[in-house]
């Protein structure tokens, strides 16, 4: 694992992390939950997954972190995405948000813009053709895959990071986070990683654990994307195969300790 940010930090907030046991409040899709909410254990984090519309306002009262993630997305669940994000913006809880398959229909892709106008974000986590397909309606995604590399994506990160506001990271062979001026990089992590279900949204799940503890959303962000790699690496090195490779990876995550960087 290869990162232009610096590792001390890194260092300490992971020990905020295991210290602090942020709750982390996942609004996110029926495919990821259990992968979701082991890896927020692994790394120190507390999740719950609530989705119900209604108790948004109270549950984001106790969260440390809100991750909104369209990948199943319904017209009740719209809403409640809806009632966290305002509740979150008021009081300041750091929302990241997932633009699970922007692109592949227009539905979705309005949706995440819908999202992005009503919540403001503090954080929108994609692969390339997510982030592009919400600067470029022209942009199609391939389902829930991306068609596009990360480094195609850059330029449409910063722009959509300049316009909404928000950090936008961008994950793939390498990873990118900008502010729509700064860019930070993560190398690493391994090809097997794109065969695991939801990683992508696991990644997203790790960005909230970070930005609980790191008000800087681009550090945050950054360092999130690099124990990702770290595990990544780690895990690909003993499995077997794509369904070790989840175990293993969760394995990896559990033990990433402040020493061990």
């Amino acid at each position: 694992m290869k990162t232009t940010i610096e590792l001390g930090r890194m260092r300490e907030d992971i020990a905020a992390i295991r210290s602090a046991n942020p709750l982390v409040h996942n609004i996110t899709n029926y495919v990821v939950m259990n992968n979701s909410a082991n890896a927020l254990l692994a790394i120190g984090a507390s999740p719950v997954m609530a989705h119900w519309a209604e108790e948004m306002e109270d549950m984001v009262q106790i969260a440390g972190a809100l991750v909104i993630n369209i990948g199943t997305l319904d017209s009740h669940w719209l809403e409640g995405m809806r009632r966290a994000g305002k509740a979150a913006q008021r009081r300041g809880v750091p929302i990241v948000l997932d633009p699970v398959g922007a692109g592949a229909t227009p539905q979705r892709t309005a949706a995440v813009l819908e999202l992005i106008e009503c919540c403001h974000p503090t954080i929108i986590r994609g692969n390339g053709s997510e982030i592009m397909a919400l600067v470029d309606a022209d942009v199609k995604s391939k389902g829930v895959d991306s068609s596009r590399s990360s480094s195609d994506a850059l330029e449409a990160a910063k722009s959509l990071a300049r316009t909404s506001g928000a950090v936008v990271v961008i994950s793939g062979a390498t990873d990118y986070a900008t502010d729509g001026e700064r860019v930070e990089v993560v190398e690493g992590g391994h090809p097997i990683m794109t065969s695991v279900t939801g990683m992508g949204c696991t990644a997203t799940a790790i960005v909230g654990a970070f930005a609980a503890v790191n008000s800087d959303a681009l550090v945050a962000a950054t360092e999130a994307m690099a124990a990702m790699s770290w595990a990544g690496e780690r895990a690909a090195a003993v499995a077997k195969g794509n369904g070790s490779m989840q175990v293993a990876f969760l394995d990896e995550l559990c033990a990433l300790t402040p020493e061990k960087l």
